[in-house]
């Protein structure tokens, strides 16, 4: 299936700031970030806590405005959320009353399109491999497994622009990697534009076709860097350890005597 229409997202000179209530302090969160981004994109924030990697996935959805400058998408400024964008969270945000079914169904259920795509729902289940945990809530699951629930429930809307704020950090290594190349296999398919914030380097790189290094005090992009490999990626390849390497070098974990 393609995507529904092929867009163009612009972050164009974007700074955002948060006062703290209790004092007089401001947060600069992010400062003057230029960034434009096309659909068949696969992108990965990576960065030190702090860079502003969260916030401007919040900005894209539209959970926030900026300071300064503006978010659009093809040309239209976004100053509020739209299915058009899918999130998914760091936790899961599940609705406790619907079983695991229920809540990966919902938003089909919403559109009046759960009818004749249940096949749909199933598969994703099949993915997250809970077939056995299909009629339980949210409550009875552990935090892994209502992640996977999440992430699944986005997936299956088939956003133009889905956004990812690490969604396999409470995954264990195999099914971390599973969901990766499942995402990855819907990424594909759909041709949407993909951006993901990660903390782990590898995982940056093996499913961005760019990574955008940034680095904090203020939050800033610090670097642009295209990944051009082939899908699937092999994660012992030259190219693989060269592109750890530089990404490393940028957030000044290369070790001495290499350049930043």
């Amino acid at each position: 299936m393609e995507a529904k229409k092929n867009v163009v997202l612009t972050l164009e000179n974007v700074s955002k700031s948060f006062a703290k209530v209790e004092t007089d302090e401001v947060t600069h969160a992010l400062n003057c970030v230029d960034l434009t981004m096309h659909s068949g994109e696969f992108i990965s924030l990576v960065g030190p806590s702090g860079c502003g990697k969260s916030t401007i996935l919040r900005l894209i959805a539209g959970l926030i405005t900026p300071t300064t400058g503006k978010v659009c998408v093809d040309g239209k400024e976004i100053t509020e959320p739209s299915p058009e964008r899918g999130m998914v969270f760091q936790k899961p945000t599940l609705f406790p009353w619907l079983t695991v079914r229920d809540n990966i169904g919902f938003s089909l259920k919403m559109q009046g399109k759960l009818k004749g795509n249940e096949d749909k729902v199933e598969h994703m289940i099949d993915v997250i491999g809970l077939q056995e945990f299909r009629e339980d809530y949210p409550g009875q699951l552990s935090g892994g497994m209502a992640q996977r629930v999440a992430l699944v429930r986005s997936l299956i809307n088939e956003p133009d622009i889905l956004l990812l704020d690490e969604p396999l950090g409470a995954l264990d290594a195999f099914t971390r990697m599973n969901m990766q190349d499942e995402i990855l296999k819907i990424w594909q398919k759909r041709g949407q534009l993909a951006i993901m914030v990660t903390h782990d380097v590898d995982e940056a790189i093996y499913m961005g076709t760019r990574v955008i290094v940034m680095d904090a005090n203020p939050g800033r992009v610090v670097s642009d860097i295209t990944i051009p490999e082939p899908f699937p990626r092999d994660r012992s390849s030259d190219s693989f350890v060269r592109y750890r390497n530089e990404i490393l070098n940028k957030l000044h974990y290369g070790g001495k005597g290499q350049n930043a």
